[in-house]
């Protein structure tokens, strides 16, 4: 079996954060997947995550003699993974100058000493930046849909719903495709635009509207009169009501209340209380300016939408209101009345008259009530990096 390490760079990692500040790059998920459960579909092998040293804690690294070393961002495709597949010892594949996956020991890898390096003529999809996440998911998500219902029948679909478009590829396989104990009933689902996935025991409730892409993973949910646009993805655990566009979700977060959320990348564990709003156009159109840890400024993105970056179990109170483009740090509480700053630090409580330091020992209490709901609990591993996280200044 081949030992496959997914690495991170200092610099990615640097620039997906607060995301990546509680998980390598490749744990990402990105389209219905994530980037690892990607790989793992395509490259069978043993896999591990080569990541900084406080994440190896948690997600430790398992070196052989020979090992085929990934670039956590990388989006896989049928084609990459088999010329993956093919590398000897001391062989890499590079992209303008951009190391894509090499073969050889840790050593090899460290000292970039590969031998000989394959060049891809074309750019592989990749997370490159926050914004890319929420900005590539569509063609992700309809890339993940093909690889995992290939070959395979759907569930049917009950007569009480509507699809708009057509069902079927041109090829005859389904745009809409439910997986076993799923429950679907009076929604109006569109597939103009992309496929319409639904997890294993996901529920799309009465009078939800959506339009695809769209993906709800295990358990996730659509409350009743929803309206979704793609391309948005609810991780496993996820559940949204209100008016919803090109979201990503990782786990386990809720928005189950009417208030707007569009163009956004929410973490873990996260709840945004009933009548949140969040700003993803600034009211003159103006290019959109995000936070960027390693550099603790704001930096150009280019983008004319974007919404709020939000690292994992963080919160907001009932009506919140968050501006364009708001980066929240992990373990945040947001309430009060007024737009709090746009970019609120890791492990800090308030709103707009202002923020206090939330104890450790109430962040491990809350974290613990919540994920306790959904049969979870806070591992060793888990509380040594929050707590190492809580002490540093600069998060």
């Amino acid at each position: 079996m081949k030992n496959i390490l997914l690495f991170d760079t200092e610099t990615l990692h640097g620039d997906l954060q607060p995301l990546t500040l509680t998980r390598p790059v490749a744990d990402l998920r990105f389209g219905i997947l994530t980037l690892r459960e990607k790989w793992e579909h395509l490259l069978p092998g043993r896999y591990s995550f080569l990541t900084g040293p406080l994440l190896s804690i948690k997600y430790p690294a398992h070196t052989e003699d020979c090992n085929f070393f990934i670039a956590g961002n990388i989006c896989p495709d049928a084609g990459l993974a088999a010329a993956i597949d093919r590398l000897q010892a001391q062989e890499a594949i590079e992209c303008d100058g951009e190391l894509i996956a090499g073969c050889g020991t840790l050593d090899d890898f460290r000292q970039g000493r590969f031998e000989t390096v394959h060049a891809l003529s074309e750019k592989p999809l990749a997370i490159r930046s926050l914004c890319d996440i929420f900005r590539l998911n569509g063609e992700a998500l309809e890339r993940d849909f093909r690889l995992l219902t290939a070959g395979r029948p759907s569930a049917p679909l009950p007569d009480s719903n509507r699809v708009v478009g057509d069902p079927c590829f041109p090829d005859g396989t389904p745009r809409i495709f439910i997986e076993a104990g799923a429950a679907v009933e009076c929604a109006v689902l569109n597939v103009t635009q992309g496929p319409i996935y639904i997890g294993k025991e996901a529920r799309i409730m009465e009078n939800a509207v959506v339009r695809g892409p769209f993906a709800a993973c295990e358990k996730a949910a659509v409350n009743v009169g929803s309206k979704i646009y793609g391309a948005t993805t609810l991780g496993p655990g996820c559940k949204v009501g209100g008016e919803v566009k090109n979201v990503v979700m990782q786990a386990h977060s809720n928005k189950s209340h009417d208030g707007y959320l569009g163009n956004a990348v929410i973490g873990e564990w996260c709840n945004l209380g009933a009548g949140t709003n969040a700003s993803n156009l600034k009211n003159d159109y103006s290019e959109i300016k995000l936070w960027h840890y390693p550099t603790r400024r704001f930096r150009r993105t280019g983008l004319q939408f974007c919404g709020p970056i939000m690292g994992d179990h963080t919160k907001t109170g009932i009506n919140t209101m968050l501006n364009t483009a708001t980066v929240l740090g992990v373990g945040v509480n947001l309430h009060g009345t007024g737009f709090p700053r746009n970019f609120v630090p890791s492990f800090n409580e308030g709103g707009a008259a202002g923020y206090t330091r939330v104890p450790l020992r109430k962040f491990f209490d809350i974290a613990e009530r919540v994920m306790q709901r959904r049969g979870c609990t806070l591992s060793d591993a888990d509380r040594t990096l929050f707590e190492a996280l809580y002490n540093d200044p600069e998060l």
